[in-house]
């Protein structure tokens, strides 16, 4: 098996194992599923710390509001009791987007935990241990974060809460910096080696029959242009090759500012030694009558 190392821009993201005789619009596809899948986890992952702070969601007409203004126009939440967690602490949003009933300590920590093995599993740190990521992950990760909902909200979220739209493939995120960084899977392409892989093709066309190897590929979108090269060597081996230059050249700076000539003063500098050896004249001490 192939197995490539999917790059967005410079940033790691993860390895994919696939074979060369598939075609190149089913990888596409899939590898473009499993990127856009890390990056919903890692935003449920942060809408759930701030549930498991602040509670459930606001209605859209009352975010931002402070308490004078809510009681001024009559507004009240409809889900915030109704969708409370058993035992639930008051813990005002500072920020006016959720209703500050949250959940008490050890439900809380539920939350937390599940976040932590939901980023375990599609974390970046597996390219270096050299594990290959699936959309079977992706769907491990978001089951671990629908179950710690399910069990600190037994009674559900409120269908306009960000979590609660993740989970259900409903999110809108118009307007959004998210929105920018998910990729549409109809306009997607990868690159590898200054080449772009057509559709239509399969692997084997732009990476010979060989299933055995590796190759960094760059998930791009189709009119972005070519993608930059990857330099000849990696960040580690540049310090490295840094680091080995500069002490070579303290080495020589040390060398240049040693004018000690003290070492004259040794046998092995003493041009008139082996005549003295041969004549039987080393070490002869000579002393006073």
């Amino acid at each position: 098996m192939v197995v490539f190392h999917v790059k967005r821009g410079d940033d790691n993201q993860f390895l994919y194992e696939t074979d060369v005789n598939r075609d190149v619009d089913e990888v596409v596809k899939d590898i473009v599923a499993i990127y856009n899948g890390r990056l919903k986890v890692t935003r449920i992952c942060y809408e759930m710390e701030e549930l498991g702070k602040h509670g459930t969601f606001l209605p859209e007409e009352m975010q931002g509001l402070n308490e004078d203004q809510i009681l001024e126009l009559k507004l009240k939440d409809p889900w915030a009791e109704r969708c409370a967690p058993a035992g639930y602490v008051i813990c005002k949003d500072d920020m006016g987007r959720r209703c500050g009933l949250a959940p008490p300590t050890n439900m809380q920590e539920i939350l937390k935990k599940a976040a932590e093995t939901a980023t375990e599993i599609i974390s970046k740190k597996r390219v270096d241990l050299r594990e290959c990521m699936t959309q079977k992950d992706i769907s491990r990760a978001l089951d671990e974060l629908r179950g710690a909902t399910k069990i600190v909200f037994p009674a559900g979220l409120p269908p306009h809460d960000p979590v609660r739209m993740e989970l259900d493939n409903v999110e809108d995120l118009t307007g959004t910096q998210a929105s920018k960084e998910v990729i549409d899977p109809s306009r997607a392409c990868l690159w590898a080696c200054g080449k772009k892989f057509l559709s239509g093709n399969k692997l084997s066309d732009h990476l010979g029959k060989n299933n055995k190897s590796k190759v960094t590929v760059k998930l791009c979108n189709q009119g972005d242009g070519a993608p930059g090269r990857e330099p000849v060597m990696t960040e580690d081996e540049r310090k490295q090759l840094m680091l080995h230059a500069y002490r070579k050249q303290e080495e020589w700076k040390k060398l240049e500012q040693d004018d000690d000539d003290s070492y004259l003063n040794s046998n092995w500098a003493d041009s008139q030694c082996m005549k003295r050896q041969l004549n039987g004249l080393s070490n002869i001490s000579w002393k006073p009558k």
